[in-house]
């Protein structure tokens, strides 16, 4: 899928695996100068190089989303390489699966962890971006992955559920506080993939699967190939009026 992004500038977190690197191949394909940012840093590096190799324009740039000043310096090396910042996808996320429990018996530790990534990374991401947004004009478009965990209250993992649903008011925030700035801001809400964050923490992942397996009404997980061109989608000119929506793409879970 090649959509019009000729000479945009896109910054990915999670960038090294799952939606983050599908999607940064997707937009290095559609013409984007991509920054993949991330860890662990040999996933990035991985990813760069590939799109590097392949004729694109890419630079890895090591990230721990849930340290502020590692989220401004992504930002500030973006716009030091391709000169503006125009994309951003919010797709760093982990699951702490073995230690995200019931409520009543999960550690402090264990939520504060994941929000540290999952909610407060994102707002990071959210923020230092769009300072350069405003600040050198000419709008710009966020995607901000979330799950559908946010909406259907499944998941056995409290700290993981709660952080996804608390990007759904960030995104509604961002679109319409930034609307005036011509920034656009949207959620992508996947479904089960074949892969979770920390998928080797988890502790049955091949029981998961054939439980999902069986709950899909398309009857089958999904990969992150099945939700990178959606994010893409949104965060080009093609979607160029559509903001603060959340977008589900599950294979149908979420209207059994």
């Amino acid at each position: 899928m090649k959509l019009p992004m000729d000479g945009k500038v896109a910054l990915v977190t999670g960038g090294g695996s799952g939606i983050g690197a599908a999607t940064a191949r997707l937009l290095s394909e559609s013409g984007c100068c991509v920054a993949v940012a991330g860890i662990p840093a040999n996933g990035v590096d991985a990813v760069a190089a590939e799109i590097n190799d392949g004729g694109g324009s890419a630079i890895a740039v090591p990230t721990d989303v849930a340290d502020s000043s590692q989220v401004e310096a992504a930002v500030e090396q973006t716009v030091a390489e391709f000169g503006r910042l125009d994309v951003v996808v919010a797709s760093a996320g982990m699951q702490m699966h073995r230690e995200d429990v019931d409520l009543h018996e999960m550690s402090e530790d264990a939520w504060d962890r994941t929000h540290s990534v999952n909610y407060r990374g994102v707002m990071l991401t959210c923020k230092y971006a769009l300072a350069q947004m405003v600040g050198q004009g000419g709008g710009g478009s966020i995607v901000i992955i979330s799950s559908i965990t946010a909406i259907n209250g499944r998941s056995a993992n409290v700290s993981y559920m709660t952080g996804k649903t608390g990007l759904l008011g960030l995104n509604r925030y961002i679109a319409v506080h930034y609307g005036k700035h011509g920034i656009r801001c949207n959620a992508v809400l996947p479904g089960a993939l074949e892969r979770t964050p920390n998928h080797d923490n988890h502790p049955d992942p091949e029981g998961r699967a054939k439980v999902l397996d069986a709950m899909v009404p398309l009857g089958r997980i999904g990969t992150p190939d099945d939700i990178a061109p959606m994010v893409a989608f949104l965060c080009s000119d093609e979607a160029k009026y559509a903001t603060g929506a959340e977008f589900v793409i599950d294979g149908g879970v979420t209207v059994i």
